[in-house]
């Protein structure tokens, strides 16, 4: 019997792309949440509601990469996948990376 290994949370694969991409090279950016007396927030300006979660760049071969981690199932939003979708438009490599996309995830940083 084979015993599936527990589901990673998006923060720990968060974590992990993270430690990838500065091993492969890329400067890395998140902004993180942080806890107020009125919940969590992201300080932003602007249209950053749905901003994605990784801007990822790296200069010696010209590539800017924005990554949406989601961990199981879990789909973007809408106002994440306006994003993406602008991203893309302005020749912006986008990805939406799961867990279960490692090897994927690696191939693309390389």
């Amino acid at each position: 019997m084979t015993v599936a290994a527990p589901p990673i949370s998006e923060r720990t694969f968060q974590a992990q792309v993270m430690e990838a991409a500065a091993l492969l090279g890329w400067r890395r950016a998140h902004f993180r949440p942080a806890r107020t007396a009125h919940g969590w927030v992201t300080p932003v300006s602007g249209d950053g509601a749905g901003f994605p979660d990784l801007l990822l760049v790296r200069s010696r071969d010209g590539r800017a990469i924005a990554a949406e981690l989601k961990a199981g199932n879990a789909k973007p939003t809408p106002a994440q996948q306006a994003w993406l979708d602008d991203l893309a438009t302005c020749g912006l490599e986008v990805h939406v990376w799961r867990p279960s996309d490692w090897d994927a995830v690696v191939e693309a940083l390389r």
